[in-house]
Parts: structure tokens; C-alpha cells; sequence
């Protein structure tokens, strides 16, 4: 039998699963290891240090900013970005143990 203990329910499941998949990409978890440095980043510094275009670190950006990861502020012209989910470190030490 197995041993009742608390567990998310399945919606909960269903939307870390999400956020998970959204993280789970070599250019998001670079972009998340620059970024928990502390400092917050413009698109352009972010994407010059993973030598990716604008547009497509855009694009990461966003998907992160959607499930809750990070957050901006715009000045003027430009958008820096930074860490909103403090477990992003949890989350990037397990990998850093396990691959690092």
C-alpha cells in the first residue's frame, strides 16, 4: 500500500509540468544562470552572452516571464530582466550537481 503523504493535486501537476517543459530548453537555463547573478539584464546583454540573436532571446524571455520566472522593468527604450522565481536557484544547483 502506498503511503498517503501530501500531494499537489492534478491542476497543480499540470502546471508545473508546464513551466518545467517551458525551462526545460539549453538557452532558457543559460539565460536563467546569467540572471541569477543577481544584476538585471538587458535583452541585448543577454543575448550577446548566449550568442543568440535579439529576437530569439526575445522569445525566451517571454515564455519565461509568462510562467513567472522572471520579471522587467522597462527604461526608457529598454527592458532589463531579472529573477522573479527565487527556486530557479533550487532548481539550478540540482541540475549543477547532477551535470555540472
Amino acid at each position: 500500500m502506498i503511503k498517503k503523504t501530501p500531494h499537489l493535486d492534478y491542476s497543480a501537476l499540470a502546471e508545473a509540468a508546464e513551466c518545467l517543459r517551458i525551462l526545460a530548453h539549453p538557452n532558457r537555463l543559460q539565460i536563467v544562470q546569467i540572471l541569477l547573478t543577481g544584476k538585471k539584464y538587458s535583452v541585448g546583454e543577454i543575448a550577446g552572452s548566449c550568442e543568440l540573436s535579439q529576437p530569439t532571446t526575445s522569445d525566451h524571455l517571454r515564455l519565461m516571464q509568462r510562467c513567472g520566472f522572471l520579471e522587467s522593468v522597462r527604461d526608457g527604450r529598454t527592458v532589463y530582466y531579472s529573477i522573479a522565481e527565487p527556486h530557479l536557484k533550487d532548481i539550478m544547483d540540482c541540475i549543477q550537481k547532477r551535470f555540472g
